[in-house]
């Protein structure tokens, strides 16, 4: 066979060499340990959560090692690309604050960034593969291939194309000349060179070393319309564009073989593998499953930014899922960056992570709580412009009183936390807002009816919103001895016969008569914020509906 003809039947139109694309992209100069990773998703729909838990930890690797990180799409599937998919993803990585160096809509020197506009770049290394006798055209129909699977299953053998099978692997330059003038349709095949006994050996940077069967298909590297499938088309891109580690899902690993093959084939250094196990939740019945798109709304990376979860807070619940001890760390750490956190793919979990919604929103108060009270609303208020149009206009008529709010029991050493995320703002301080407070209110049944009508009808009287804090307290002691209350709650409990209660119930009949609920915030900070008239206004309504 003379290869050097069939590579000019195949490919006439590809006039380059593979030097030329060497020559055109060089090597990255970058200091020594720097990784290239990427992030390499395909424009099938909305971005995963498991795919932002990808994009996290290949972003930590480069820049822990002051390498780079860059934004490669792979589109060569055009069957399964969905409209503004590309879009998409850059703008659901963008708004999680995922920041590459390079890439598709970030610009580079080694570009294109998007595999179908890369098809030149393929067809030129695929026609060396043939030139070389490592690569042929393949005619078999669809009817072929499931005839030669339906065999292969009655037979009990492994299924693919190789060997016996491999029924267009000898075709002569003649037979390969007549099918194309006759237009025939064909893909071009890898020219597999293993056996089925042959191994393996890979070193996972999760995984560990491992041996594995070698891949015995003759697989497709070129598809008839003229595009590559993943395995030809990211050995190519990822040499092209020097990267130096791949993290990518595990349903990659069965692959391994064949991919290393074609970089074996093609006179590239492969390299490093880190194969990431899917995220995982626990199901109705118990049992761990994969997240899915189909079946959890929080696979879906919209959810977080509709129901409102701060971007710092995802990327901490993402980081106590890529690393078991980031949770210590960020204890030690409150508000150091993630990229300061020393990253190790040996505490990676190789079964996979759990999805674990209650610990997200847990995390998530914690991250809400040491923030600022101005950050708090300006994160709140560009949520609520999106999502919540009543929201938004309660924050833009009353920002300062909103400022006020949100700095309840803030700047403390244990502060607050109340929220986890956006869409809950206005329901947890809904009784700060008079629209909402119709003072029918249920007061803790302990309480007589005469004591909580004396505190209601006397409050009044002693307060001033002028007043500190131990002066303010010290006033609801006062009216607790004035209406048969202990002063101290001590005093009570060592004497509980002598008194109708204490001078923490006299603080929760206001708390409930002004409030609603039982449990709020500093007391004496939502007093001071409504103010003396709609205290008054509120103790009178409530007053009302008592009687």
């Amino acid at each position: 066979m003379d290869y050097n003809k069939l590579a000019e039947l195949l490919f006439p139109e590809i006039d380059k060499t593979p030097d030329y694309w060497e020559q055109k992209y060089k090597d990255r100069n970058l200091p020594q340990g720097a990784e290239v990773t990427r992030y390499a998703p395909s424009p099938t729909g909305f971005v995963h959560f498991g795919a932002l838990f990808a994009s996290l930890v290949n972003c930590i690797c480069a820049k822990h090692s002051n390498g780079v990180f860059y934004l490669r799409i792979e589109d060569t599937d055009k069957k399964r690309e969905v409209e503004g998919g590309v879009e998409g993803i850059v703008n659901t990585l963008k708004s999680f604050d995922i920041n590459f160096d390079e890439g598709q809509s970030f610009g580079g020197e080694y570009g294109p960034y998007i595999q179908s506009e890369r098809e030149e770049i393929y067809k030129t290394y695929a026609k060396e593969l043939v030139k070389n006798g490592k690569a042929y055209p393949c005619f078999c129909s669809e009817e072929d291939l499931s005839q030669m699977r339906e065999t292969q299953e009655k037979n009990k053998e492994n299924m693919g194309y190789y060997g016996k099978y491999a029924k267009c692997r000898n075709l002569s330059f003649e037979e390969i000349e007549q099918k194309i003038k006759n237009g025939e349709k064909f893909v071009l095949r890898f020219k597999c060179p293993y056996g089925e006994n042959d191994k393996v050996e890979i070193d996972d940077m999760i995984r560990g070393k491992r041996t594995i069967p070698q891949n015995i298909n003759d697989a497709v590297i070129i598809k008839s319309n003229g595009l590559p499938p993943y395995n030809l088309a990211h050995a190519i891109d990822d040499h092209l564009m020097k990267t130096t580690l791949v993290i990518r899902g595990d349903e990659w690993f069965p692959s391994l073989s064949e991919h290393l093959q074609l970089f074996e084939a093609l006179g590239f250094r492969a390299p490093k593998y880190a194969h990431i196990s899917p995220i995982q939740k626990i199901d109705e019945n118990g049992n761990r499953r994969k997240l899915s798109k189909r079946k959890d709304p929080e696979a879906n990376m919209d959810y977080f930014a509709e129901n409102g979860y701060p971007v710092g807070a995802v990327k901490d619940y993402l980081m106590t899922l890529i690393n078991s001890d980031f949770e210590d760390w960020r204890a030690k750490n409150t508000f150091a960056s993630i990229f300061d956190f020393d990253f190790s793919f040996k505490t990676m979990s190789a079964s996979g992570s759990l999805f674990d919604l209650v610990k997200l929103t847990d995390i998530s108060k914690n991250y809400i709580s040491h923030l600022k009270n101005t950050e708090v609303f300006d994160l709140a208020y560009a949520w609520a412009k999106k999502y919540d149009e009543n929201l938004f206009k309660s924050m833009t008529n009353s920002k300062d009183y909103w400022l006020g709010i949100l700095n309840i029991d803030r700047d403390i050493p244990k502060p607050r936390k109340d929220i986890s995320h956006w869409k809950e703002i206005y329901q947890i301080y809904s009784y700060m807002f008079d629209e909402n407070f119709d003072g029918k209110v249920v007061f803790p049944e302990k309480f007589q009816n005469e004591d909580i009508k004396k505190v209601l009808e006397m409050y009044d009287s002693f307060y001033d919103e002028k007043d500190e804090q131990s002066v303010w307290f010290n006033k609801i002691k006062d009216l607790s001895e004035k209406i048969g209350f202990a002063r101290e709650v001590k005093e009570f409990k060592q004497n509980p016969e002598a008194f109708r209660g204490h001078c923490g119930d006299v603080s929760t009949i206001i708390r409930v008569a002004v409030t609603g609920r039982e449990q709020t915030p500093n007391l004496y900070e939502i007093l001071k914020l409504l103010g003396k008239t709609r205290i008054k206004q509120r103790l009178q309504k409530v007053l009302q509906n008592f009687e």
